[in-house]
């Protein structure tokens, strides 16, 4: 911009308005172009495709649900799990993760309920359960994991019933689109 602005100041002094003072016109000229063109805008960010953020969590799940064969938790807290497990799975398949993959905040609570909460709270229960035959009398680690998937199921259940509105309002939408394009005929 500042080049072409420049480039009219050479025409203005062969038409001779610039006179004597042509170079402070084409200095000008290219300075305000400069000035009023808009700055190179930096590429954006190559972030991963969010469908491989959901490969890469569909794998870390597959090691969590190896490593919880591996735990005897509780029959209650049993129960609770395999619950949470059977959500989570479910929560897997194909039109399901696409609209997961489109909320970045449901793939962030999936991926902090596999990778971080339902291993943590699973190894704090097998690292104290041992503690606690040691002092009778405290509260069992049992309790504690058992209140503990019960929210992270809670938290599932908000994220699978918010899966469900989005997929709701869509299929509301299309239906209105449906309407007033047959309206419109």
């Amino acid at each position: 911009m500042g080049s072409a602005c420049g480039l009219i100041g050479p025409a203005l002094t062969f038409a001779g308005v610039a006179g004597p003072y042509w170079p402070v016109v084409v200095a000008g000229l290219y300075g305000a172009g400069a000035l009023i063109a808009p700055p190179e805008r930096p590429p954006l960010p190559d972030f991963p495709d969010p469908s491989a953020q959901l490969e890469e969590l569909r794998g870390d799940f597959g090691r969590l649900r190896e490593y919880l064969d591996d735990v005897e938790p509780p029959p209650a807290a049993a129960g609770r799990l395999t619950e949470l497990a059977e959500l989570l799975t479910a929560l897997d398949p194909g039109w399901v993760a696409e609209v997961i993959a489109r909320d970045p905040e449901g793939v962030h609570g999936l991926s902090r309920a596999v990778r971080q909460d339902i291993p943590e709270a699973v190894d704090t229960y097998v690292r104290t359960r041992w503690w606690t035959r040691l002092t009778p009398g405290t509260e069992p680690p049992e309790r504690h994991l058992e209140r503990q998937l019960t929210l992270l199921h809670e938290e599932a259940d908000r994220l699978a019933a918010a899966l469900r509105e989005v997929e709701a309002r869509r299929h509301e939408s299309h239906t209105r689109h449906l309407e007033d394009r047959g309206r419109s005929q």
